[in-house]
């Protein structure tokens, strides 16, 4: 494969539990078990390096509501953390482009909803000027790059915490591909940060 990465990089980020999940068995959509580890320095500075070189947010359409219903609400709160709400003022105020084929408009400013593959999604923003493009804990948006082989930055969050089963980020398949570790950080509670870059 020729070189293909000119200008925007796409980068992912999502957060994975010790044994590999990124969500409990019982209740795909209930993030509870992430809050206790997203709320420490290590998550929120590694949150904040993803989105401050970001100038498009990519969403599946079940994050973009979990996002957009919360983060919002998060700025002007009493005793918000800086960066939770460094990270609400962007995403409220970058384009954002949600993916998803039943919803006819975006309900939120800033928003683009489109229904075609996730690849050609991309291909189109690689096109167009701009920072990163972030595609935040939307899993099957990141399954469909990987597989493409359209992620240029995969960023994980490791959480210490087993949650015996669940779906997987990583499915068998995927492409062969090399990645170079750009970041490693560990903090509290044994959360892990880490940054790969894909070998091209």
């Amino acid at each position: 494969m020729t070189e293909q990465i000119a200008g925007r990089r796409v980068v992912t980020n999502m957060a994975l539990s010790l044994d590999g999940h990124y969500a409990a068995p019982d209740n795909p959509v209930d993030m509870g078990w992430v809050m206790p580890y997203a709320v420490t320095d290590v998550a929120r500075d590694h949150l904040t390096s993803l989105w401050e070189p970001a100038t498009t947010a990519l969403l599946g359409r079940v994050n973009a509501e979990g996002f957009l219903g919360f983060w919002p609400t998060v700025i002007g709160m009493e005793g918000a953390d800086p960066r939770d709400e460094g990270f609400a003022k962007w995403l409220v105020d970058t384009d954002k482009v949600v993916l998803s084929s039943t919803l006819d408009e975006a309900p939120w400013e800033r928003t683009t909803i489109v229904d075609k593959p996730t690849a050609e999604v991309v291909a189109d923003l690689r096109a167009t000027e701009g920072g990163d493009i972030l595609v935040l804990s939307s899993a099957s948006v990141v399954k469909a790059l990987l597989a493409a082989d359209e992620v240029d930055r995969l960023a994980l969050t490791i959480f210490p915490v087993f949650l015996g089963g669940g779906p997987r980020l990583f499915d068998d398949g995927l492409p062969a591909r090399q990645w170079t570790l750009v970041s490693q950080t560990a903090g509290e509670h044994g959360t892990l940060a880490l940054v790969y870059d894909r070998v091209r």
